[in-house]
């Protein structure tokens, strides 16, 4: 008979859901990565935050629960030896997920879109999210039962004009996510990815100050439920973290206020 009621065992998350857990999270000096190291440091995560902004990242860590946090500064423009930076991390206790969160927005027509520019937004939004997680995926990196969750988008499912670099980018991330799960399931490691739509951070309002507020109103018009919020994605990847999505691999949770239900 099958044990079914095993999973009476589990419960929504609670301040005591991912206690004494370690958890990376990159492009943790803003956005939805600062949103996720508040709501999991609350949850009893020890983080270890990434990001090129170190100033950015201390203001992070100052929002945080708990002292057992650190900051790491790293630039993913750069060559980066993910190998040894997440060994050094490792000693200090192995981890049990990583959030790739950092990214460029790039909204280019073609008729101006250079390769340099190509090679650079490919670098931190798809070449990173391989090299971590070939770092993570180390015996002596994570612990059995690890997740990994990546952030794409909804350009990742759907076109638009001018975004030809960005869509591409994130892509590329549905099929690495969904080879990385069949290739890490044997040791135990899950691999998500999140695709948001517009949400309300300092990369949208980059984005405002270059289309105008009238194609920001569209934009907006396009999302039934309106723009979301840093924390609305948060929640969701905190989800996939978490032994509540222990089955769970390979997909795609789209988080988007209605966006591709178009």
């Amino acid at each position: 008979m099958f044990s079914y009621l095993r999973s009476s065992r589990f419960s929504l998350l609670d301040k005591s859901s991912f206690a004494g857990r370690r958890i990376l999270v990159t492009g943790a000096s803003s956005g939805i990565g600062r949103s996720l190291a508040i709501i999991l440091s609350s949850q009893g995560a020890r983080l270890v935050l990434m990001g090129r902004n170190r100033e950015q990242l201390d203001l992070t860590l100052s929002m945080l629960s708990g002292p057992d946090h650190e900051a790491v500064t790293c630039d993913f423009i750069q060559d980066n030896d993910f190998d040894v930076l997440l060994a050094e991390c490792a000693q200090r206790g192995k981890f049990s997920g990583l959030v790739h969160c950092a990214g460029i927005n790039a909204t280019l027509p073609l008729k101006v879109l250079s390769q340099k520019k190509w090679e650079e937004v490919f670098r931190v939004n798809v070449t990173s999210a391989m090299s971590l997680s070939k770092a993570f995926a180390r015996r002596n990196i994570s612990e059995t039962g690890s997740s990994i969750v990546l952030l794409g988008s909804v350009m990742s499912l759907v076109g638009q004009a001018g975004a030809a670099l960005y869509s591409s980018s994130k892509s590329a991330l549905v099929g690495l996510s969904k080879s990385l799960a069949l290739e890490l399931a044997r040791d135990r490691i899950r691999v998500n990815l999140v695709c948001p739509g517009m949400v309300k951070t300092e990369m949208l309002e980059k984005l405002s100050n270059l289309v105008g507020e009238e194609k920001m109103r569209e934009f907006e018009k396009l999302h039934p439920l309106g723009l979301g919020n840093p924390e609305d994605v948060s929640h969701a990847i905190a989800f996939l973290l978490s032994d509540l999505s222990r089955w769970i691999t390979g997909s795609c949770l789209v988080v988007d206020g209605g966006y591709t239900a178009w």
